[in-house]
């Protein structure tokens, strides 16, 4: 990475620093594929290290990507992971909280295992919360200081779909965790927003285009759209300068049952 270093230490000229969980397949992929053609140096976080291999291979060959293992609702990974980046590229600019799992499909709340809730709530939520934690520590710390946290909510942040209590809490939560980020952040200037994303064309939507429960009990077939629109949305977000912020956004499938759902 090309830097020039002031008499203070403060880095100019820096190629911008991103982590990216989930970042093995589907949004998170298709984000960090973005950023990396963007010229970011981008840190791939996720649970296979297979997948993150694949995601590094497709970006183009001059890109600086970083595979790293971690399980984000292991607060040893998480640690292990911002170390490396700090190592590797010594500053972090971006943090995509993208890392998550839907849980069980189709389960009735009165069926739903225990564990099946609390691995929902500790990836989608602790993850989200320890991620952050390590990442708002890093920007704090470093010179120039501060960075961006940007969060991703869901649909579901606002609207539940039927038989999805520990997903649709944990996305509320969720952005309860970015407006307290984002409150906190001001001192320091790290920006914190969130993303809130409709149908977009992944493995874990790959249902929605065969048949969806909807809230009357029907089940249809629902539009979805290209991730790769998604991707260029949180480049914008991520691209802006710190002075300015989005702080909510929402992209979904044009047609998709969201405005009326229910």
């Amino acid at each position: 990475m090309n830097t020039v270093r002031t008499a203070d230490g403060e880095t100019v000229g820096a190629q911008k620093v991103a982590v990216v969980t989930g970042a093995g397949s589907g949004i998170g992929r298709a984000v960090a594929l973005e950023l990396l053609a963007a010229g970011w140096s981008v840190a791939l976080a996720g649970r296979r290290p297979e997948a993150l291999e694949e995601t590094a291979a497709l970006a183009p060959g001059d890109s600086s990507a970083l595979p790293v293992r971690a399980d984000v609702s292991r607060p040893q990974d998480v640690a292990a992971l911002f170390t490396a980046v700090r190592e590797r590229f010594g500053r972090l600019d971006l943090l995509f909280n993208n890392a998550g799992t839907f849980g069980p499909g189709g389960v009735p709340v009165e069926e739903l295992p225990y564990e099946a809730w609390r691995h929902v709530v500790d990836t989608n939520l602790n993850g989200a919360f320890l991620c952050a934690q390590a990442a708002y520590r890093q920007m704090k710390e470093q010179r120039p200081q501060g960075g961006r946290i940007i969060n991703n909510g869901s649909i579901s942040a606002h609207t539940p779909r039927p038989h999805s209590v520990a997903y649709t809490a944990t996305k509320h939560a969720l952005t309860g965790l970015t407006k307290s980020l984002s409150l906190d952040g001001r001192p320091y200037g790290i920006a914190v927003g969130q993303i809130d994303i409709g149908n977009a064309a992944t493995d874990m939507t790959a249902g929605m285009q065969t048949g969806a429960l909807q809230a009357n009990g029907e089940t249809s077939r629902e539009p979805v759209m290209d991730v790769a629109d998604v991707a260029r949305t949180v480049r914008h977000m991520a691209e802006l300068p710190l002075e300015a912020n989005v702080q909510f956004a929402t992209v979904m499938a044009t047609a998709m049952p969201y405005v009326g759902r229910g």
